[in-house]
């Protein structure tokens, strides 16, 4: 069972294998086990084609007060958050304001992040989509967060759409969308989820050979494919 306090071998070796499925597969695995919530609702990929893999590093904003006066940052937070991880931002799925622009994408690439998830907007998209960074989001706006919301808070369960994200909590992104891995979860979710992969495989390499569809899901377990049926056969 893999946990938050994973050593970092482990975590390379535990990004590597998740980043190679897709969400599908993940969800999959996740269903098997009755695991709480894992789908982050509403969630849309803004770089199509790319993956986010890493343990979640959680960021939380809040309104800013109307009686504030001056210029006020969204946040200062980027050059804290570990490579490998996935920035998930909670704006409360706001579309008023971004929380994400090209410079977050530029320096959050130059680091080593892995992605970003916002529940909230983003912008400049297009360059992120040019500079091939991972950024998924409820929604896109050209409206700045500056002098609109501020940081609450960094390393803190955040909700979204009924999804509670803790830090440490594996997030994958992919065009399908997003969800959360719980951290205590993550080495069982992994080997369902290449488990499920593995089945589909078959079964589509059955049909391709000539087997009806019905029979190679009934050979190959497809019912519940995470117990990888059909290992005798080879493939």
């Amino acid at each position: 069972m893999t946990t938050a306090t994973t050593p970092a071998d482990d975590t390379g070796e535990l990004r590597r294998r998740l980043a190679r499925l897709d969400t599908a597969a993940l969800s999959d695995a996740l269903d098997s086990l009755h695991a709480p919530p894992s789908v982050l609702p509403g969630i849309r990929p803004r770089t199509p084609g790319s993956v986010a893999c890493g343990p979640a590093f959680t960021v939380r904003y809040r309104p800013l007060d109307h009686d504030s006066r001056g210029f006020r940052n969204a946040a200062d937070y980027i050059d804290e958050v570990p490579a490998g991880s996935v920035v998930v931002v909670d704006n409360g799925g706001s579309t008023t304001c971004t929380n994400w622009g090209s410079l977050l994408s530029t320096v959050a690439r130059h680091r080593g992040v892995s992605g970003t998830v916002v529940h909230g907007s983003v912008r400049d998209v297009t360059e992120s989509r040019a500079a091939g960074y991972p950024l998924f989001s409820t929604g896109v706006t050209m409206v700045s967060g500056k002098n609109r919301v501020v940081l609450d808070r960094t390393g803190a369960s955040v909700d979204v759409g009924g999804t509670t994200i803790d830090p440490g909590d594996w997030i994958v992104a992919d065009d399908n969308g997003a969800l959360r891995v719980p951290a205590a979860l993550a080495g069982e979710v992994l080997r369902r989820a290449e488990a499920v992969d593995r089945t589909e495989a078959r079964i589509r390499a059955a049909v391709l050979d000539g087997s009806r569809l019905d029979a190679a899901r009934a050979r190959f377990g497809y019912a519940r494919p995470w117990e990888d049926g059909g290992h005798d056969d080879g493939r």
